[in-house]
């Protein structure tokens, strides 16, 4: 869930609002940098968020999505540094071991994760980010206190999501039954988090998308400084 109503914990990746600085010559109390707002979209393999991401991330102004690492060989037409960082599974192992990884998880026999320093460096410089993730990287960064935003992107159905794993892969029968095994599991973890999103039809579902992140940049923690700014208009 949102960390939204929490204390500070001190992570690096809290964001933070910055208080009040006088700008120069204006008497006027203005708003440091704001930081940008993390974004986490999960779902079964095969239920379309990363497809989902990617139209919004072309319709939403300042909404960057953040590149994983892979330990697993790139696919035909597959891009390093554009789709994945792909790296060697020693070189994951490394990462873990030096606490580069704000997020990672084993998954079909290979190692994904989210590097802690690239998600920081947007985040600081007032970009929102959007982490497409499984539920176990999303429970890995809630486990750390991170105020984020959590949404879940769900198939209409089972026979649906079989369909769509079939039609778009190249797996192994076996493969195939796994995935439909591991989303048997995580559809039932929809409940961890903010907002449910069905991936029925795919221009309705990213309106969906979009709507939360335009709500969530309207919060009241995220408005204080500028509508404080705004009341005192009201008093000059």
């Amino acid at each position: 869930m949102s960390n939204s109503g929490r204390p500070s914990t001190g992570s690096p990746l809290d964001p933070a609002r910055g208080d009040p600085e006088l700008v120069e010559g204006s008497g006027r109390p203005e708003r440091v940098a704001e930081r940008g707002l993390l974004f986490i979209v999960s779902a079964p393999s095969g239920a379309g968020k990363t497809t989902l991401v990617e139209r919004l991330i072309e319709q939403v102004p300042n909404l960057k999505m953040s590149r994983s690492y892979t330990s697993r060989p790139s696919r035909e037409g597959e891009t390093d540094g554009v789709d994945y960082n792909f790296v060697s599974r020693e070189r994951f192992e490394q990462m873990i071991d030096a606490g580069e990884l704000l997020e990672w998880a084993s998954l079909y026999g290979n190692l994904y994760g989210t590097g802690a320093a690239d998600t920081e460096k947007l985040l600081a410089a007032g970009h929102d980010v959007v982490l497409v993730i499984d539920v176990q990287g999303a429970r890995k960064v809630r486990a750390r206190g991170v105020d984020m935003s959590t949404v879940f992107v769900m198939p209409p159905s089972f026979a649906i999501l079989e369909q769509r794993l079939r039609g778009r892969s190249k797996d192994s029968e076996a493969e195939i039954q796994r995935r439909l095994q591991v989303a048997r599991d995580e559809v039932a973890a929809f409940a961890e988090y903010d907002f449910v999103v069905v991936n029925d039809e795919l221009t309705k579902a990213v309106d969906r998308l979009r709507s939360i992140v335009i709500a969530e940049r309207a919060r009241l923690r995220r408005m204080q400084g500028d509508a404080d700014n705004i009341v005192r208009t009201f008093h000059d």
